[in-house]
Parts: C-alpha cells; sequence; structure tokens
C-alpha cells in the first residue's frame, strides 16, 4: 500500500530540489520567458554542479534480485517528487536543464546494454551540457500514433530514414533523438520502430524552432529526415527485438511504455504550476485584499477549491508512480493522472488570475504560469486520448473496445 508520509530520502529529494527551484530557477524565470532563452551561462553552471533532469531516476540504486527490485525501487516515486518541485520553480527552465529527457525512458526500457552504455553515459562527464530528445510527433500523426508517416527504409548496413518530426522538446540542442519510423504503411503498429539518430548524421535537420504562447524559454524543433542513413546499431533494441510474433508493434509499444513513465512526469510538473498559482494568490489575498470585503470571501472559497484539486491531482500522481516502482502496469493510473492535473493546471491558474485581477496580468508570475499550464493539457497526449485511454481499461474486464 502507498504511503502518504515521505520516507527520509523521498524527504531530501523533495528540500533539495525545492531549494534549487526557488534559488537558482525562479530568479531566471520571468527573464528567461521574456527572452525565449535559458541563459547559456546559467546551464553551464547547473550542468557543473551535476545537476541534470533524467526522466528515468533520481538517485535511485538498482537492486540485484526481481524480489529487492519490487521492495526497494522507487525512481518513478523520487521522479515525480523532484518534477513537482521543478513545475514550481519555472516549467519552461526545467525542461531545459540538460540530460537524456523525455528520450531516456525508451532506451533505458527497451535499448540493448550497448545502446544504454553507448547513449546514457554522455550525461555523467563533467563536460559541456548535453541533452536527449524524443521526436515521435508529426503534422499528421500526434494523438494518433499508428498514422506515423516517417519511412524506414532497409538497406545493407542500416536504415534510411524520410519524414518530419514537430514539436520537439530540445530538438536542436540534443546530442541525439529517440525517432519513431515505419518499414511498413500497410501493417500499421507492426511496421513501427525507434531509431536512436545522433546529432550531425547527414540528411538530419532542424528547420524551425517554434514560436511559443507558454514554455517559451524551452526549445521547440521541426525536424527533418532526408535520405537519413541510420546505421542497425541505432536500432533500439536490435534487429532481434522485432523478429518473433510476440514483438511485433514493438516500437509501438516503446512508445506506450515511455508514456507509462513520462506521463506522470508531465503530470508532477502541472501539479507544481498550480501549486505555484495558488500559493502565489494566497499571499496575494493576504496582503492586499480587505478580509471583510466579498472579494475576500470569494477568494478564500476558490483557494479552497484549488487546494482540494492540487492535492487530488498529486496523489493520482503518487499512484501511478508507485504502480511503476513495483513493476504494475499503471497506463491508466498514468492517463489519469496526466489528465486531471493538465486539467486542474489551467483550473487553477485562470482562478488566480480572477482573484487577482489586472495585478495579475503582464509582467507577474501568475500570468506566466497561465499561459505555461496550456500544454500540460496537450502533449504527452490530449486530455481526449487520455480519457479514450482510461475507457479502453473500464471496458476490457467485459471482452469490449472502445
Amino acid at each position: 500500500m502507498i504511503s502518504y508520509e515521505l520516507s527520509p530520502q523521498q524527504t531530501q529529494v523533495r528540500d533539495v530540489v525545492h531549494w534549487f527551484a526557488a534559488n537558482e530557477i525562479r530568479p531566471i524565470s520571468l527573464i528567461a520567458d521574456e527572452q525565449k532563452k535559458v541563459p547559456d551561462d546559467w546551464l553551464q553552471k547547473v550542468n557543473q554542479m551535476g545537476i541534470s533532469l533524467s526522466m528515468s531516476s533520481f538517485g535511485e540504486k538498482k537492486s540485484e534480485s526481481k524480489k529487492q527490485k519490487n521492495h526497494e525501487r522507487q525512481g518513478n516515486r523520487l521522479g515525480v517528487i523532484a518534477s513537482e518541485e521543478l513545475g514550481w520553480g519555472d516549467c519552461a527552465v526545467a525542461l531545459t536543464l540538460p540530460g537524456p529527457g523525455l528520450g531516456g525512458p525508451p532506451i533505458q526500457h527497451s535499448g540493448t546494454k550497448e545502446q544504454k552504455e553507448r547513449f546514457l553515459s554522455i550525461f555523467s562527464r563533467e563536460e559541456e551540457p548535453k541533452w536527449g530528445a524524443y521526436a515521435l510527433t508529426e503534422p499528421e500523426a500526434g494523438s494518433d500514433v499508428s498514422g506515423l508517416q516517417t519511412t524506414a527504409v532497409k538497406v545493407d548496413g542500416g536504415y534510411i530514414l524520410n519524414g518530419q518530426k514537430i514539436f520537439i522538446t530540445n530538438g536542436k540542442r540534443a546530442s541525439w533523438v529517440v525517432a519513431f519510423a515505419t518499414v511498413d504503411k500497410t501493417i500499421g503498429r507492426a511496421g513501427h520502430r525507434a531509431f536512436v539518430v545522433e546529432k550531425g548524421t547527414p540528411g538530419f535537420s532542424c528547420t524551425r524552432l517554434a514560436d511559443k504562447m507558454g514554455l517559451r524559454a524551452s526549445e521547440t524543433a521541426e525536424l527533418v529526415f532526408e535520405d537519413c542513413f541510420v546505421p542497425d546499431e541505432n536500432l533500439l533494441g536490435g534487429e532481434e527485438a522485432y523478429q518473433n510474433k510476440e514483438s511485433r508493434s514493438g516500437g509501438f509499444r516503446v512508445a506506450m511504455k515511455t508514456f507509462d513513465s513520462t506521463r506522470p512526469i508531465i503530470a508532477a510538473m502541472a501539479t507544481g504550476i498550480a501549486r505555484a498559482a495558488y500559493e502565489y494568490t494566497l499571499d496575494f489575498t493576504q496582503k492586499e485584499l480587505p478580509r471583510h470585503g466579498t472579494h475576500y470571501r470569494q477568494a478564500s472559497q476558490l483557494l479552497a477549491e484549488m487546494q482540494e484539486k492540487i492535492q487530488v491531482a498529486r496523489l493520482l500522481t503518487w499512484e501511478s508512480a508507485w504502480k511503476g516502482d513495483l513493476g504494475k502496469p499503471n497506463a491508466q493510473e498514468a492517463a489519469m493522472c496526466k489528465a486531471y492535473a493538465g486539467k486542474i493546471a489551467l483550473e487553477v491558474t485562470s482562478a488566480s488570475l480572477e482573484i487577482m485581477g489586472p495585478y495579475g496580468l503582464k509582467d507577474n508570475l501568475v500570468e506566466k504560469l497561465y499561459r505555461d499550464a496550456k500544454i500540460y493539457d496537450i502533449f504527452e497526449g490530449t486530455n481526449q486520448i487520455q480519457q479514450l485511454i482510461i475507457a479502453r481499461h473500464l471496458y476490457e474486464p467485459y471482452g469490449l473496445r472502445v
């Protein structure tokens, strides 16, 4: 059973990350948003501090036996605890922290031993900041992953990739990108493959950086593959991972398994956004509003509702992370926490602006949080897609499909 009381290790992670968010991230938050860029000297500084964004583990130690692993593993829980604090600080800056980012989980879950060593070890070296990225979304394949259009044609020694990816976080600066393509469009998910495409590969380029409403300091790239040769050793999991009948839809499963790990992280960040808006607005009401006025009473009611929603989002996220740590299926829980947290981030930031009125507008943290919150209802699967996943699990015991 999940405990509602944090362990000493979890408490330490929360406190350390909160200190970092309050003292290092918040001071540059509005500046980075205005300049649409996290300062390079700041990134160099945090890299030298040994701080990176790893979506798969925050100090988790591997256990020797499966039994020990099930009882001791808590990387997912540590990840969501830390991510809420980073989201509280500034999500755009947090997403720009050096590290494998969303590209880490698919390599960790599905890569060969050689691939894990080769692609993940670069983040442990004390050099220049490095990033990884995850490239799935396309102009014609966002929520419907089965509509993947990027092609991978087998040739001697590797594959030739052709296609386009959009909305890729850290896509331009990344040292490598986990990119999805199909070897045969006519067989749907069974044709999907995942490749690790390294920066500088001929035929692989970034054509545009998006100008966004929110998360403006975070790099969002459009990537293009034009007769891009990717060697066999960069096929995630290797050829054998796609050969037998049980491995059909292997590339699709890599994408879905990644979402089971990353959706709770995204939910935690959305919860952090909501909490930041709630705390800022609570402080505003205590300092600026007359105690016995109508506005104060209305604000108090909205603040109480905010706190309820934030707590529910946090507990849903913790449950999903807890099941992931135990090695139990958590696709439904991951969808639930992501859908709910993304929705309440919008509701809470909107209510904060309603309470603060003109004080919450331009050059104010709450206005920025409001703009940032919208994407958390969209990326890693829209709210509608999460509802579809939840519905499928509801009907599964009855042998029905949605």
